[in-house]
């Protein structure tokens, strides 16, 4: 199915986040109170959050802690519920909210505010947790009595990290808008709104928030250091400039998908980088995996950087790469081997022979050219037309001419009208686990050294989209589906 997630600003317009950080193992934000606080009993905390890990894979969000039994935390639980604690230091739970909800989707951009107002004589008012704009239902609720002196807010200089839980293990997600206010008991108005066309949750500009004497505000913007920040500083931990993301809740990209595939492909394989590369976790471990974002119609452009450890035997290779339809049943050994999956596959480093394979049959492409480490492959997919191209460090092969049109000059395969009835998903199958391809829908977790755009002005390239051709992400989907 089509996916534009229900939190994307991207078609109404209005204020636009440019940034966020792409967080992965061992990447978090350090620091600690420094002055008295503007109160113990008041603050909150706020930001955007699209998720790349799930489960055990979950790590934290929030992390401000005097030692290991006393600490406030909000993130994510093992069962993908959304959780605010805040321990004491005899380790009692003074503030326990759990969602009933799950909140797994790694497609979508969540918002979450988090208020305290523990002077508050309700005690349902006391913490407050806001997804999206609206309170969810809770399976498990602990408010602190009234008047309590909260950890989180308080001045005996505790410490903050952000991207870790309790057990200080990371979370995966990309983030942004990071707010955190002492102080205030911030409104859902203040951080957000729902869209009047729409009725979409979206961001607005916060820059200018009130923080008080601990609060903090990180907009992500500043690739040579993310710690910098309006108010308190933070010491940024193992993150470089590439950490950097244009993958924000108003202009979602697509990634890879870890939820969809066979039990036995999916637990065998790793995602990271935001999940923009899949490997296979063992030597010989077949696994497809496909996009968070299916394509009816339009013309799409994505690159993948190879990594390839040179070797000449086949079974070394990168495995097959293009795309499958939403019938794709994941019972083959790798994309091409039925009618809903096309595939191009490097099979002879000898004679440097590439192939389609679709169908369960496969053809050689002429304008064979040698793969390397560190090589580009470029996708152009004309679902107006029908035609999928296929090049190598900016070459198409068989002289392709993805501005042919109808005319399909140079196509290497054509999709007919069944075909193009249906949600298409950029797909990949990896066969081992020391070469693979580093994706990039436009938003790329490495380095880019010459830095193209499509003709929107969007996405971030090695090589020049062909004309007409756009980068997968939200802003685009929705000029060319309105």
């Amino acid at each position: 199915m089509l996916i534009i997630p229900a939190n994307s600003a991207s078609a109404s317009g209005g204020y636009q986040v440019a940034n966020s950080v792409r967080m992965e193992t061992n990447t978090y934000w350090s620091g600690s109170n420094k002055v008295t606080a503007t109160s113990n009993k008041v603050g909150s905390f706020s930001f955007w959050i699209k998720r790349t890990g799930s489960g055990s894979n979950a790590g934290g969000i929030v992390k401000v802690y005097d030692d290991a039994n006393t600490g406030t935390y909000i993130g994510f639980t093992d069962a993908d519920k959304f959780f605010v604690e805040e321990k004491n230091a005899g380790g009692t739970a003074i503030v326990n909210l759990i969602t009933d909800a799950v909140y797994r989707d790694q497609a979508a951009w969540y918002h979450i505010l988090v208020t305290f107002k523990t002077d508050d004589g309700t005690d349902t008012n006391r913490v407050k947790l806001f997804i999206n704009g609206v309170q969810p239902s809770l399976g498990t609720a602990t408010y602190p009595s009234v008047n309590t002196d909260l950890l989180v807010l308080g001045s005996a200089n505790p410490k903050h990290e952000i991207g870790v839980n309790a057990g200080g293990a990371s979370g995966k997600h990309y983030i942004t808008q990071l707010l955190h206010v002492d102080g205030t008991a911030l409104a859902n108005t203040d951080v957000g709104e729902f869209d009047s066309d729409s009725g979409i949750w979206k961001p607005i500009d916060i820059s200018e928030t009130t923080l008080g004497n601990n609060g903090y505000y990180l907009a992500m913007e500043d690739s040579s250091n993310f710690g910098i920040a309006t108010g308190k500083a933070f010491t940024a931990n193992n993150q470089v400039a590439t950490d950097q993301a244009t993958d924000t809740p108003t202009n979602n990209f697509i990634t890879l998908n870890p939820l969809i595939g066979y039990t036995s492909q999916t637990d065998n394989q790793v995602y990271s980088e935001g999940n923009t590369i899949i490997i296979p976790n063992s030597t010989d471990n077949y696994g497809t995996g496909f996009s968070t974002i299916g394509l009816k119609g339009g013309k799409w452009y994505w690159e993948a950087q190879i990594v390839w450890n040179g070797t000449s035997n086949n079974a070394n290779f990168p495995r097959t790469i293009g795309f499958c339809t939403e019938n794709y049943l994941f019972n083959y050994s790798y994309l091409g081997q039925d009618e809903e999956s096309w595939g191009i596959i490097f099979a002879d480093a000898a004679t440097d022979i590439w192939r389609l394979e679709h169908g369960g049959s496969s053809g050689d492409i002429s304008g064979a050219t040698t793969m390397a480490n560190g090589g580009t492959m470029n996708l152009a997919l004309d679902l107006d037309n029908g035609k999928f191209y296929v090049g190598y460090n900016g070459t198409f092969f068989t002289s392709g001419d993805p501005t042919s049109g109808a005319t399909g000059t140079g196509a290497i395969a054509t999709l007919d009208a069944t075909d193009l009835s249906k949600y298409i998903f950029p797909a990949v199958t990896n066969a081992t686990n020391s070469t693979y391809y580093k994706f990039n829908f436009g938003n790329p977790a490495f380095a880019i050294s010459s830095g193209n755009t499509d003709g929107n002005s969007r996405g971030n390239f090695e090589y020049l989209p062909p004309s007409g051709y756009l980068s997968l992400c939200t802003a685009n989907l929705s000029e060319v589906l309105s």
